[in-house]
């Protein structure tokens, strides 16, 4: 064979390892509504960028006769490309061979992937559609899983790690995703479990369809396995784009300052006017996140779970910040199992990878009941609680209106190291609300007021006492608590003056293996 037959020969050799399954195979994928794993790439990274390693590896299994089935690339695309300029490594599983099922060649693949980006400091991004372990491989694929899952674990808090799931995702598959930062699924064709309906019908005589036991929305809206919910694939890649712009490289680094042209000392008037008069009363607090990010835009988190605590990313003048707000508008704000699971989890992602954190404060307590006692509300709640309080980077509060017992506390107040804590002159601070306060401190003295009359008025007027003393910001600001009683209207302006005052923070935690925290 000569230079040129070789030449050839390589170029041949490219042409069938694209062609991963065969035609017949991508015409299925494409009939499904479904991308194939190039494809994907393609729209994920910038234009050309992408350089693919490990095109001709092939599987060495040799049982049940796959010696006679063999393709290149062995069912899963790796390399490096760039989003907006920005290095990124990514794997994208390849539904045509075998069914994207995991074999010792394909783990290897992938973990190759990994540890240069570790070495290089940069992103992980997993396009998941698999159908799980291949069963010729035996031990080998399970072993396969757990060099993959030892991987996530050591890149935790080091580099970023997103996962997208563009089909099915189960068994022992789904733990690599469900160790990354950030799960994606489509509604079309995506689906996550541990075991698939026909082992739930085996075990437990439950008929249960693949997506109601594992579909998007269960994921994004019971289970909180799911960060994101996406129309199609396409809505998917450009969303991964869009928010891979707010998280730096890796934990030594911060995230990329984007260009701001709204002024920093912009005025939004409606913030004046947002809180209702009558303290029961909801609102959106999605309204005044936008009020006060850059351009009103705001990437939230896990919108569809625990919808009482809002989280997401805004940029403050060009810089990255993580939002955490109780949300008045569902069940009045007030922190549950799954919102404290929610917040801790956000919390623990930007402090590790050095995006300050802003707390929009309105939350009236905890959810009481046996659901949430039984459930260990206490230590959800202490997850919530330690996160704020371990976490080292810039953390700012404004408090809008209640603010009341051991939710206070959660809510990053000051001495869970709270660096700068501001309050709306409508903030409630207190061990309580006005009327269950007075119900401990003068029951005896109501009930024995025998006239209906005269027992509301004594009642009244105990409870407007308490509300001029407490129901206020003002007291919490005598002692310091409060740093600052502000102006809603100007929220934006003082939250990015206090992101400057505290660009050069350091907190520091005590040396330790890790931190216990409460699981």
């Amino acid at each position: 064979m000569n230079f040129e037959e070789k030449i050839r020969q390589l170029l041949d050799k490219r042409v069938e390892a694209r062609l991963g399954g065969g035609q017949k195979r991508i015409d299925s994928q494409h009939a499904k509504g479904k991308l194939t794993a190039r494809e994907r790439i393609a729209l994920l990274l910038d234009e050309g960028s992408f350089e693919e390693f490990d095109m001709f590896v092939t599987h060495r299994c040799t049982d049940f006769g796959m010696e006679k089935q063999v393709f290149l690339s062995d069912g899963v695309v790796t390399g490096y490309g760039t989003i907006d300029g920005r290095l990124v490594y990514v794997f994208s599983q390849d539904f045509t061979v075998f069914g994207g099922s995991l074999s010792e060649s394909f783990a290897k693949k992938i973990c190759k992937v990994m540890d240069m980006a570790m070495k290089a400091g940069a992103p992980v991004i997993g396009l998941n559609d698999s159908g799980g372990a291949r069963i010729q491989e035996g031990v080998q694929s399970l072993a396969g899983y757990a060099e993959i899952f030892q991987r996530n674990i050591m890149a935790s808090g080091v580099i970023p790690q997103f996962s997208a799931i563009f089909g099915p995702c189960a068994g022992g598959a789904v733990y690599s995703p469900a160790l990354t930062d950030f799960i994606m699924m489509s509604k079309e064709n995506s689906y996550m479990f541990v075991t698939g309906p026909k082992v739930v019908k085996t075990v437990t005589n439950e008929d249960v369809t693949e997506d109601k036991l594992g579909g998007a929305l269960v994921h994004a809206s019971k289970s909180g396995v799911a960060h994101f919910v996406v129309e199609n694939e396409q809505e998917g890649l450009e969303f991964l784009r869009k928010l891979i712009g707010f998280i730096p490289s890796n934990n030594l680094e911060e995230a990329p300052l984007v260009p701001c042209n709204d002024p920093i000392n912009r005025l939004e008037d409606s913030l004046n006017s947002i809180i209702p008069d009558n303290p029961n009363k909801p609102y959106d607090v999605l309204e005044v996140i936008q009020g006060i990010a850059d351009n009103g835009e705001f990437v939230e988190v896990h919108k569809l779970f625990a919808q009482n605590l809002v989280v997401g990313f805004i940029h403050l003048n060009g810089q990255s910040v993580g939002v955490v707000a109780n949300n008045p508008k569902y069940f009045a704000g007030v922190l549950d199992i799954n919102a404290s699971r929610k917040g801790a989890r956000f919390v623990r992602f930007c402090d590790a990878f050095n995006i300050p954190i802003l707390t929009l404060v309105d939350v009236p307590g905890f959810l009481p009941g046996t659901v949430q006692e039984y459930g260990g509300i206490i230590i959800h709640g202490a997850k919530f609680l330690f996160a704020y309080g371990e976490a080292t980077v810039p953390k700012i509060t404004v408090t809008l209106r209640k603010s009341y017992g051991g939710a206070h506390d959660v809510m990053s107040c000051k001495q869970l190291r709270g660096d700068i804590n501001y309050a709306w002159p409508s903030a409630e601070i207190a061990v309580m609300g006005a009327s269950g306060a007075i119900a401990v401190l003068n029951g005896k003295e109501i009930s024995s007021i025998e006239n209906p009359e005269d027992r509301q008025k004594f009642t009244n007027e105990k409870v407007k006492e308490y509300e001029d003393k407490f129901a206020n910001p003002y007291n919490a600001a005598k002692y310091g608590f409060v740093d600052d009683i502000i102006e809603p209207r100007n929220t934006r302006f003082r939250v990015i003056r206090a992101l400057n005052a505290l660009a050069t923070k350091k907190d520091v935690n005590p040396p330790k293996k890790h931190s216990n925290i409460p699981l």
